[in-house]
């Protein structure tokens, strides 16, 4: 209830004149040092809105007396990292495979520009960390379908696998059972001749004979493969699409044949060469 206003015998300072069960409210004014800085973000706050892209308007919002905005701000830095880049970029694209991988200087520039391009164009199929996953080859082991060395992978990343690219990587495995080639009993034992290069099955005569008729000519006699056809090599244990037997199995019947982009369509030639610099340093180049 007010009451009127008088002195606090304890602080000395006024009361406001309100009291509520005898306790009565002291009128302790704010620090000067606060309502100065109060005041202070007051005026920073007019001069900003006056500055700055602030208030919504009917047809968007005021653009400020400095004219500045987040986009165009990118925009300039941006532009000044692409001009930055521009002298390496050039180097690269006018320079080898081999030089690039020569020069310190391009070398780190291309491991540092190609892993930024596989993290946003790779990755979704051959993992962050390039070991792949069924179905996408792992990159990071020294087994390759097409070719390790930084040349071979470079066109296969240029021209792809299996595409419309005139110069792709091309190859088809017959589907065996599923146009009638061979019999699911055929498939079954060709399938355990297959289990046999690698120590995990056991062949029989007919598995044997069906491999010299059908497999030998893409995967050889010895079963190592063919990088030209690009036939895997099937004695080393590494599978594309799994090696359990229902997956060599489904395989044969059905065939396997994957395909990848010609980046060459959608990226530039540097970013090609930097790309091949990386994935050949992922631990699986020859």
């Amino acid at each position: 209830m007010p009451t009127k206003i008088e002195k606090d015998v304890l602080s000395g300072q006024d009361t406001t004149g309100h009291e509520w069960d005898g306790i009565k409210e002291l009128n302790t004014p704010l620090p000067t040092w606060w309502v100065y800085t109060f005041y202070v973000t007051i005026v920073f706050a007019v001069v900003y809105c006056a500055l700055y892209p602030s208030w919504p308007w009917f047809t968007g919002h005021t653009q400020g007396l400095l004219g500045y905005s987040n986009r165009t701000e990118l925009t300039r830095e941006l532009d000044a990292q692409a001009k930055e880049r521009a002298a390496f970029v050039d180097r690269i694209r006018a320079a080898s495979l081999a030089d690039i991988r020569k020069d310190p200087e391009l070398f780190n520039f291309a491991m540092a520009g190609g892993r930024s391009a596989f993290q946003t164009n790779c990755m979704q199929c051959h993992g962050a960390g390039g070991a792949g996953n069924t179905g996408f080859p792992n990159l990071v082991d020294d087994d390759w379908l097409w070719g390790g060395n930084i040349d071979q992978i470079y066109a296969t990343i240029q021209h792809g696998v299996r595409n419309a690219d005139d110069n792709s990587r091309q190859s088809l495995m017959p589907r065996f059972g599923a146009d009638g080639i061979l019999t699911a009993p055929q498939v079954a034992a060709v399938t355990d001749y297959v289990l046999s290069l690698s120590g995990h099955g056991k062949a029989t005569p007919e598995g044997a004979k069906i491999w010299q008729e059908q497999c030998v000519a893409c995967h050889q006699a010895d079963g190592k493969g063919n990088q030209e056809l690009g036939a895997p090599n099937l004695t080393d244990g590494i599978w594309l699409y799994g090696g359990d037997r229902d997956s060599i199995y489904r395989s044969i019947f059905f065939a396997r044949n994957g395909s990848m982009p010609a980046w060459g369509q959608r990226l530039d030639d540097a970013t090609i060469k930097m790309l091949a610099v990386y994935v050949h340093s992922l631990g699986g180049g020859r």
